[in-house]
C-alpha cells in the first residue's frame, strides 16, 4: 500500500506534538541512559546526551521534513514508444531499511522521518548505551501512525542482543533491501564482513583545511577553530595543512597555534613545523594523518604546494569534507574538483556537511562512498527508480 503524501505529512505533525509534549519524558529517559554512562567516552556522552535544546531540534527536524516535496512517485523520464506503450521511469522507495548507530537517540527521530516520508520502512538498531531514550522515542512514533490508522511496522526498533543481530545481518532475517551502519570504522567493518545486503557507508570524518599561500589567514583562523567547535561530530576538522609559501609563515604558524589553545585544543605537528611555535607537540605526524581524533586534539602539517595538499588529503582523509581557504579563484577550483571527498569547501567551514544545513530537514547519514549517493542523505536520496511500461497487448517482433 503507498501512502498518500497527506497520510504521510499528518503521520509527521502528530509526531512532532508528541515529541513536544512528551519532551519531560524524553529527558527522563535520557537520565537513565547517562546514569549508566560512567564509563562512555566524552565525546559520546555529548551525542547522548538530551536536553531541551535537543528535543526542539528534533521538533524543527520533523517541522522541516514536513514542507519537504515528497520523491515518492516522482516521474523522472515519460517516452511514447512507437508501438503505443508508454514508458515511464518513476522514483520508488528502497522498501525496508536497517540503520544501526551509536549513542544519538535524536537519530531515531532523523533517520526515521527521512526513511518514512520517502515511503520506507525502517529499522532502528541504537546502541545500549542510548536504550531508555530510544525506546521512549520509537514509542511516541508508534503513537503517531496509531493516531493516522497506519502501520506500525514503518519504524521498528531491535531491542536485541549482539547474537541476533549478528544472525539478522548474516542471514537477512528481516528481508532488508539496505543497511547504513552509523558508527566507527570497527562497526562499519563489521558489518561489512557480516551481511550481503547492500550498504550505504556513514564513514568516518578526518577532515583537513589547506591554507593556500593566497588565503586571507584571519578568515582562516576562524575558520579553523569554528570547525573544532564540537569535537564529536563527522564533520569537525583534525588537520590543517599551510602552504609553505604562506608570507610569514613561521608568524602565522604561531599566531593559529595560539589561538589554537586559546581556544582549548591540543596542538601536534612534526618536528618542521613544531619548531615554529612551543605550543605545538611534536609528533610522528605520518602515524595520526589517518586518525579521526574526535577530541580536542589538531594536527598542523607544512604542504609544499596545492598539489601535495591534494594529494596529502586524498591519501588520509575520511572522503566526508575538505576546505580550502584562498582567495584565488583558480586553486580552490581545482582544490574542490580533484579533493576526493563528499563536501569540498571554498572559504567556509567543514561543519556545514550536515543535511539540516544542506536545506534537507533531517539526515539519516552522511555518505562517504560513491555509489548510490555521497554526502548528507535525506528522504530524496533514499530512493531508486523502477520501470513503468503500459500497454494494451504490445509483442515484441
Amino acid at each position: 500500500m503507498i501512502l498518500s503524501t497527506e497520510k504521510k505529512n499528518n503521520v509527521l505533525k502528530d509526531l512532532a506534538s508528541l515529541i513536544q509534549d512528551y519532551s519531560a519524558d524524553i529527558i527522563a529517559a535520557n537520565k537513565k541512559d547517562l546514569e549508566l554512562a560512567n564509563d562512555l567516552d566524552p565525546t559520546l556522552v555529548d551525542r547522548l546526551k538530551v536536553d531541551e535544546k535537543k528535543v526542539k531540534g528534533m521538533v524543527a527536524s520533523v517541522a522541516e521534513v514536513l514542507e519537504l516535496e515528497d520523491p515518492e512517485g516522482k516521474i523522472l523520464s515519460a517516452y511514447n514508444h512507437p508501438n503505443g506503450m508508454l514508458v515511464e521511469n518513476k522514483v520508488v522507495p528502497f522498501g525496508k531499511i536497517l540503520i544501526i548507530y551509536e549513542s544519538r537517540p535524536d537519530v531515531t527521530i532523523e533517520a526515521a522521518v527521512s526513511a518514512f516520508k520517502s515511503g520506507n520502512k525502517i529499522l532502528l538498531k541504537g546502541g545500549k548505551e542510548a536504550r531508555f531514550s530510544n525506546l521512549a522515542l520509537v514509542e511516541l512514533w508508534k503513537k503517531a501512525l496509531e493516531m493516522n490508522n497506519v502501520s506500525t511496522d514503518y519504524v521498528e526498533y531491535l531491542d536485541i542482543d549482539r547474537a541476533t543481530t549478528q544472525k539478522l545481518l548474516a542471514e537477512n532475517t528481516h528481508n532488508l533491501d539496505l543497511i547504513i551502519p552509523r558508527g566507527g570504522e570497527g562497526l562499519i567493518n563489521y558489518i561489512k564482513q557480516t551481511t550481503n545486503v547492500p550498504l550505504m557507508i556513514s564513514g568516518r570524518g578526518n577532515n583537513f583545511i589547506y591554507i593556500h599561500e593566497n588565503a586571507d589567514f584571519d578568515m582562516a583562523v576562524d575558520i579553523v577553530l569554528n570547525g573544532k567547535s564540537r569535537l564529536s561530530v563527522c564533520n569537525a576538522l583534525d588537520k590543517v595543512l599551510l602552504s609553505k609559501d604562506l608570507p610569514n609563515l613561521e608568524e602565522k604558524v604561531q599566531q593559529l597555534a595560539a589561538k589554537a589553545v586559546e581556544f582549548g585544543l591540543e596542538v601536534v605537528g612534526d618536528d618542521k613545523i613544531a619548531k615554529f611555535s612551543n605550543q605545538i607537540t611534536a609528533v610522528d605526524s605520518e602515524s595520526l594523518m589517518p586518525e579521526e581524533f574526535l577530541s580536542e586534539r589538531i594536527l598542523f602539517s607544512v604542504a609544499e604546494n596545492l598539489e601535495e595538499a591534494i594529494s596529502t588529503i586524498n591519501k588520509y582523509s575520511g572522503g566526508h569534507s575538505a576546505v580550502i581557504v584562498s582567495t584565488d579563484k583558480e586553486s580552490a577550483t581545482a582544490f574542490q574538483y580533484n579533493v576526493d571527498c563528499a563536501a569540498v569547501y571554498h572559504n567556509a567551514s567543514s561543519r556545514f556537511t550536515d543535511g539540516g544545513q544542506f536545506g534537507f530537514g533531517a539526515e539519516i547519514a552522511i555518505s562517504t562512498q560513491k555509489l548510490h549517493f555521497r554526502g548528507p542523505v535525506g528522504l530524496a536520496q533514499l530512493v531508486t527508480n523502477k520501470w513503468f511500461i503500459s500497454g494494451n497487448g504490445q509483442t515484441r517482433n
